[in-house]
């Protein structure tokens, strides 16, 4: 008998790393398999069930744990498409806090599964209304992912699918961060704002008093 979301569902919540480690190799085959995992979203708690554990998985303070749970909701927006937008709110949170991560690559699996849900799961506009908090984040290096994520969103999809005025506030604050790779982080994304709107962003600026110098 092939395990089914019943089987994942009391897995998932299992501790171990070893296990955690299997588990979710085992889960990223169900999921690629569309005739093995037919019943993902026969029982909508259950799913809410293994949706939240993976958070707390990505939320790890180990980073193969944290990666492997990374991957795993990859898996899950790949599968669920557009239903996954339920649960942006849910995973949103813990993935900024992961582009803030000591590691390279969790902090970029982070941005990737960000960059994911904008092309699977709701509109990249969508994801940057719930994603603007992070220019406020505790952490420099989430503060910086932000940044770097605004570039990766510009870069794939261009301006138009943006408010970029709700977005370039966010970015004139962080000019006068504290810290030195947040104040570049954000001076790249206005290059790369300016790039695909032109002037437009420069009497922006100069309305909120940047001075010209700048």
């Amino acid at each position: 008998e092939l395990a089914g979301m019943d089987y994942f569902c009391d897995q998932v919540q299992q501790k171990d790393v070893g296990r955690r480690m299997q588990v979710g190799q085992e889960l990223l085959g169900y999921l690629s398999d569309p005739s093995r995992s037919r019943d993902v979203e026969q029982d909508q708690q259950r799913l809410d069930k293994v949706i939240d554990e993976l958070v707390g998985w990505v939320n790890s303070s180990n980073f193969k744990v944290a990666l492997l749970g990374l991957d795993v909701l990859g898996a899950f927006v790949d599968r669920l498409s557009g239903r996954f937008k339920s649960y942006i709110g849910t995973v949103l949170l813990p993935l900024i806090d992961r582009m803030g991560d000591a590691k390279d690559q969790v902090r970029e699996q982070a941005q990737n599964l960000i960059l994911k849900l904008m092309d699977k799961a709701a509109p990249p506009m969508y994801i940057w209304e719930r994603l603007a908090v992070g220019f406020k984040h505790k952490n420099y290096r989430s503060r910086e992912g932000v940044c770097l994520c605004l570039i990766a969103t510009l870069n794939i999809y261009g301006a138009q699918p943006l408010i970029l005025s709700k977005l370039v506030p966010h970015l004139c604050t962080a000019f006068g961060d504290s810290n030195s790779q947040v104040r570049d982080a954000a001076i790249l994304a206005i290059v790369e704002v300016y790039r695909h709107v032109g002037e437009k962003v420069r009497l922006d600026l100069t309305k909120r008093g940047i001075p010209p110098g700048r």
